[in-house]
């Protein structure tokens, strides 16, 4: 049987004419679960994070999945059970990394609009670090440290202006972006926490973005981040225990070329040994890089619709389960879950979805081959950023998610019904 691997998609491949995750048939999932249906492979995501893992060893290091990439329980637990810290940006995203089995002392809380109620949810649990990203947070989280008679372990994140050159939404370290203090104020901030009996100054944080598909934005921004280290401990403050350089590193999602997450760090680990920084604990922030390309989502061909202009293959996903080409104008691959032998030249489709919205669209002008209605697509690369952010528009219930081990499929999301998303509304 020939066997046909998929570029950027470690654990998916074709075998014969049959997609299969792992060593299941992706057919019979959709056939037993219904489409749409989010598959995970565990052995694509522990492979991705073992490559952070060979870039560290030796080294005293915390690696925090940036669990806003996807927030699953399910997913949550594979990279709790791999000793794995967490990097929230919300109470609720606390409660999902506790659920899951994670070690509160192991979370970094990000984020630029914490609120008081979060603040004392996440000292009562006791996380690891909070990364304030404004004077004004500071001063907040100093209070209610000291109402409930601790401190807070603090850590700022810097906006080293650094542009991190991908799509402007996901961009975040730019003086134009909201996220974190900025590069010329960080020493007067650092002196001022330093200065608040409510907070304990413990490391310094940057993010520059996301889907970083280049070595050269993370060489600079840990320039300027190591700059900032030797400016604020020579201004008084306590040495810092950590340096937490964040996440981005992209993925393929179509002909990209991201360094490996081990060889981007051998370059990275090299400059911070030849600033003099090596023995300081490192914490990284990686999300999109774990879970991206572990996950396919299954969808179903409703119908074709031939056009003068365009031909429309209309799929039951919708921009509610994949929102990222409406909202980035992002590509992702499209599949057949069965191929067909065909050489004969085929139309291009626009796959869209039932949402009644110009744009819902999935991908343009795709060659999917001899497609009919009833036929069933993946849509690859869909691991990151897609259930995390699903919604019920149109009153669609977010679809189910199955996690692939090996042979086994287990369950982790149950498909929602129309009842499932108004049974906390009230009529009058």
């Amino acid at each position: 049987m020939t066997l046909t691997a998929l570029p950027g998609q470690p654990q998916l491949a074709y075998r014969g004419d049959t997609l299969f995750l792992e060593e299941v048939r992706l057919s019979d999932l959709a056939a037993r679960y219904g489409t749409p249906l989010f598959a995970y492979s565990k052995a694509s995501m522990l492979s991705a994070l073992a490559a952070y893992q060979r870039g560290f060893a030796g080294r005293d290091a915390q690696i925090c999945y940036a669990m806003k990439a996807n927030s699953s329980l399910g997913v949550l637990q594979v990279f709790a059970r791999a000793g794995c810290g967490f990097d929230i940006v919300s109470a609720g995203e606390l409660k999902r990394v506790i659920a899951a089995g994670g070690d509160p002392r192991k979370v970094i809380f990000s984020g630029v609009g914490k609120t008081r109620a979060e603040m004392r949810t996440a000292l009562e649990a006791g996380i690891g670090c909070f990364n304030v990203e404004s004077t004004a947070e500071l001063e907040v989280l100093h209070e209610v440290a000291t109402e409930l008679g601790t401190q807070a372990p603090v850590s700022i994140r810097v906006n080293p202006n650094v542009d991190p050159q991908t799509h402007p939404y996901i961009s975040t370290g730019l003086k134009g972006n909201k996220f974190g203090v900025a590069h010329e104020e960080t020493v007067a901030t650092y002196q001022r926490a330093a200065s608040l009996s409510g907070l304990r100054v413990v490391g310094i944080d940057c993010h520059i973005g996301s889907q970083i598909t280049q070595e050269s934005p993370y060489l600079d921004a840990m320039d300027r981040i190591l700059d900032l280290v030797a400016a604020i401990e020579a201004a008084g403050v306590p040495r810092l225990q950590h340096i937490d350089f964040g996440g981005g590193l992209g993925i393929d999602y179509q002909g990209d070329t991201p360094p490996a997450a081990d060889a981007l760090w051998a370059q990275l680990l090299a400059k911070i040994d030849a600033r003099g920084y090596g023995d300081r604990k490192l914490m990284i922030e990686p999300g999109r890089s774990l879970v991206g390309n572990a996950g396919v989502c299954l969808t179903e061909v409703l119908y074709l619709k031939p056009g003068e202009q365009k031909n429309f293959c209309i799929v039951d996903a919708a921009m509610n389960d994949l929102p990222r080409p409406a909202m980035y104008q992002a590509w992702q691959a499209i599949v057949p879950l069965e191929r067909t032998p065909d050489a004969a030249e085929r139309p291009a489709y626009d796959v869209v979805g039932p949402i009644c919205e110009s744009g819902d669209w999935i991908g343009r002008d795709r060659h999917l081959g001899p497609v009919q209605a009833g036929d069933r697509l993946a849509v690859l690369s869909a691991g990151a950023y897609c259930m995390s952010m699903s919604s019920n528009y149109n009153t669609r219930g977010r679809a189910a998610e199955v996690l692939v081990d090996g042979d086994q499929v287990h369950l982790i999301r149950e498909r929602e019904s129309a009842e499932d998303t108004f049974h906390k509304e009230r009529l009058v």
